[in-house]
């Protein structure tokens, strides 16, 4: 356990001072976060998915019984988040929702599973991070904008909040990685290292956009809602994860990774899908700050359980 505890620190420290820089620069110099959010989710995370496509060895045999699992641990988490914010405003309501729904399988989730399970698990680890990754551009479009209430606008309905899930660069980049693997096909080198680039700034540009929210707004305000949602994250997403594994009939380390996974911390990326489409960016970026805080001690806990399903 002591390891473990010192593994998630170097992993959670540069979290914090990545977003703590950026929070710093928010309080004292005046940043258009909307820019660095945009910057983010039509080129560099883009870039993102195209170069975990390319790049990471997939199974279609695990795609299979481990994304059923991983859909179903997401559709739970929705629930969990809808009930989180029952009698709260819709856009808070959503943010919830979001916060829940979505989390960080990839700078935390996968150093973690590396640690813990070598690299057999990781390949797994990775799998999930890019569908969560993907999850983030199909499903927080809908959250945050299907049936939304716009002053002398009708209601949007499911068809608008299609409409803007399909118009972000990184759904589209799904589908040029899919078709460049079955082809066989291989980038250039200089366009690869290009994207390759891209890929890696994305990161950092992420946790300083939630260092930015929580600078402009000061020490983040805990509502009792915020508190539940994060208890619904980082306690409800591991045992929904845990109960759609088995039903999909997962075991041993496959569902062991996945467990893993679903205990991550809200993910930066809802924050940004939040500022992108007017929801409330605020709610999730409490979330996303309460629950990293957090998690530490609810990880180490998940992970110590964890070869019990081994």
């Amino acid at each position: 356990m002591g390891r473990m505890l010192n593994a998630l620190g170097t992993v959670l420290l540069p979290v914090f001072v990545v977003a703590g820089l950026g929070a710093l620069l928010s309080s004292r110099l005046p940043i258009d976060q909307a820019t660095v959010a945009r910057l983010t989710l039509y080129l560099l995370s883009p870039a993102l998915v195209l170069n975990v496509l390319l790049t990471t060895p997939i199974q279609a045999g695990e795609i299979l019984a481990l994304g059923a699992a991983y859909a179903l641990t997401v559709a739970g988490c929705l629930a969990l988040g809808w009930l989180c914010g029952l009698g709260a405003p819709q856009a808070e309501r959503r943010g919830l929702m979001a916060s829940v729904s979505l989390w960080n399988s990839g700078n935390m989730g996968l150093p973690i599973a590396l640690f813990a399970f070598g690299q057999t698990g990781f390949a797994q680890a990775t799998l999930l991070f890019l569908m969560s990754f993907v999850t983030v551009y199909l499903v927080a479009p809908l959250v945050y904008s299907a049936g939304v209430r716009t002053e002398g606008q009708p209601r949007a309905g499911l068809g608008a909040g299609l409409l803007n899930m399909v118009r972000l660069p990184a759904v589209w980049m799904v589908g040029l990685g899919v078709v460049l693997r079955a082809l066989n096909v291989t980038l250039p080198t200089g366009l690869a290292r290009s994207v390759e680039l891209l890929a890696q700034a994305t990161l950092p540009v992420v946790l300083l956009s939630l260092g930015l929210q929580l600078g402009a707004g000061g020490w983040p305000r805990l509502t009792r809602r915020v508190w539940l949602a994060v208890a619904a994250r980082l306690v409800g997403g591991p045992l929904l994860a845990l109960g759609a594994g088995w039903l999909c009939g997962l075991d041993g380390q496959a569902l062991a990774v996945l467990v893993l996974s679903a205990s991550m911390p809200t993910a930066v990326n809802a924050l940004l899908m939040a500022r992108e489409y007017g929801s409330d960016a605020e709610t999730v970026a409490r979330a996303a700050f309460l629950s990293t805080l957090l998690s530490l001690p609810t990880v180490a806990g998940v992970v110590a359980l964890l070869p019990r399903l081994n």
